[in-house]
């Protein structure tokens, strides 16, 4: 399952063209030893052997294929289908880049697309929205969270790939997309019919609180996400702002430069922000903050939730670890890799999980998340109200074939709990941030907590409450 689709995912464009070598070695399906991108060309002779027997048996297949099957079959698809195959057996953030997706990399980054405005995922092998963008034409025609997708124009989304999806919505402004939608509590599905237009994200929204508490969400971060919080925070400062809400719920990431840029404004230069670390072990990078020209020593509380993932939770985590701020919420999303784009030969390309990244202090987040300082759930509900932002909630860790995490064992499944149908409740459980201020508990939290002067005084002793857990553990 893949949560975020429509938005960016934590991707640094690689601008070198593969190799015909990698291209053909990627055809054989020697999966491992691009799990990284760091290491092409670092193979032993013995597994050049091995891929060779794995040529033969993929240029036997193809054979056979343009030989025998029922219908002429294109070879530039079967090829293409068989990268795309290869890709999405590693992990759920890995996908192969139709053409179209490999064009629109770049008003990606610049925070814009052409389409319908919806993130999706996969939920129970269906196709599901996971959040409409707000005043996007799939927000105006009425598409809600935990919509299930069951057609694109004439194709079932039955079996279709999150990739496959995305292209099939995306398109030229003015075009038209018919979706068949049904909602839980619907008698029958219904047609949505949505004029495709362009996609403008805005990434950074901000306003003052009560008396001198500023507050700046981040919806995602984009390009040029750290210069608009920036001149946020600058125009609250100018209102007279001594304290800062920093909120990243339901921020599904984007760049990692950029998450590095926000952190920045926070921490002195040269702190370090993160680091990531490929599959060996000369390739970890070192993040440093660069500083900031304004120095921000005001006190800060960051709010969370499980839709907070990758370079949300690199910010989280940064400013957690430095104790430049308290995080409030729930535990986040979990996604501890860094992608990197490749480009394949017919302008296609590859998303491609090259590192893990890790806290200042070494944390991996992946399939962990980030723990609050201090907890505040939000209400759980199965339909999303105008006005309410609404994520489902599922974590890194639920997802098929994601990555492990090395640093913490993950907990053995119940089979005996496990049913074998889920219900329609937990099939469709969101959390929901209230649109007015006065319901947002974690909101409320936060200015309670700053109203108090000294955000770190009460905190919960996390490491004396894991070792007194880790004690209770061993004595059952």
């Amino acid at each position: 399952m893949k949560l975020y689709t429509e938005e960016n995912e934590m991707i640094k464009i690689n601008k070198k063209r593969l190799l015909v070598t990698l291209l053909i070695l990627l055809v054989l399906g020697t999966i491992t030893l691009f799990t990284t991108g760091f290491v092409i060309g670092h193979k032993t002779a013995s597994a050049k052997s091995d891929a060779y027997d794995d040529l033969r048996a993929f240029t036997r297949a193809l054979e056979l294929i343009k030989s025998n099957y029922v219908e002429e079959p294109n070879s530039k698809e079967l090829i293409q289908g068989a990268i795309r195959g290869m890709i999405s057996s590693l992990d759920p953030h890995s996908s192969y880049m139709s053409e179209r997706m490999f064009k629109e990399i770049s008003m990606d980054i610049k925070g814009e697309f052409q389409g319908v405005g919806i993130q999706i995922g996969i939920k129970n092998q269906q196709l599901t929205v996971i959040s409409p963008i707000e005043d996007t034409p799939a927000d105006r025609a009425g598409i809600a969270a935990g919509d299930k997708i069951l057609k694109i124009n004439d194709e079932w989304t039955k079996d279709m790939s999150i990739e496959d999806a995305v292209d099939r919505m995306r398109g030229p402004k003015g075009t038209k997309v018919r979706l068949l939608i049904f909602r839980e509590g619907w008698d029958k599905p219904k047609d949505f019919n949505i004029t495709r237009d362009v996609i403008k994200v805005q990434s950074v929204k901000s306003r003052m609180l009560d008396g001198d508490i500023g507050y700046v969400k981040i919806i995602q971060f984009q390009g040029q996400t750290a210069k608009d919080v920036e001149k946020a925070l600058a125009k609250l400062e100018e209102k007279g702002m001594k304290r800062l809400v920093l909120d990243m719920r339901n921020n599904p990431g984007g760049l990692l430069d950029s998450s590095v840029d926000v952190s920045s404004l926070f921490l002195p230069k040269d702190k370090l922000v993160v680091y990531i670390q490929g599959r060996r072990k000369d390739d970890r990078k070192d993040f440093l903050s660069e500083g900031s020209a304004t120095s921000r020593t005001y006190p800060v509380v960051v709010l969370v939730n499980t839709g907070s993932a990758s370079a949300s939770e690199i910010v989280a985590g940064a400013l957690q670890d430095s104790k430049r701020a308290v995080i409030i919420g729930t535990q986040t999303f979990g996604k501890g890799s860094v992608q990197t784009v490749f480009p394949l030969d017919g302008n296609t390309g590859m998303r491609l999980t090259t590192a893990k990244y890790y806290t200042p202090s070494g944390r991996s987040i992946q399939n962990v998340g980030i723990a609050p300082d201090i907890e505040v759930k939000l209400p759980t509900i199965k339909e999303a109200k105008n006005g309410e932002s609404a994520h489902i909630i599922v974590r890194e860790k639920d997802l098929e074939r994601h990555l492990k995490n090395e640093t913490v064992k993950e907990p053995e499944k119940d089979v005996k709990k496990k049913k074998e149908t889920p219900s329609a409740d937990e099939d469709f459980v969101m959390e929901a941030v209230p649109k007015d201020d006065k319901d947002d508990i974690q909101l409320q939290k936060a200015i309670e907590l700053l109203k108090t002067g000294d955000i770190f005084k009460n905190l919960p002793p996390k490491q004396q409450a894991a070792e007194k857990t880790e004690k209770n553990e061993k004595e059952k």
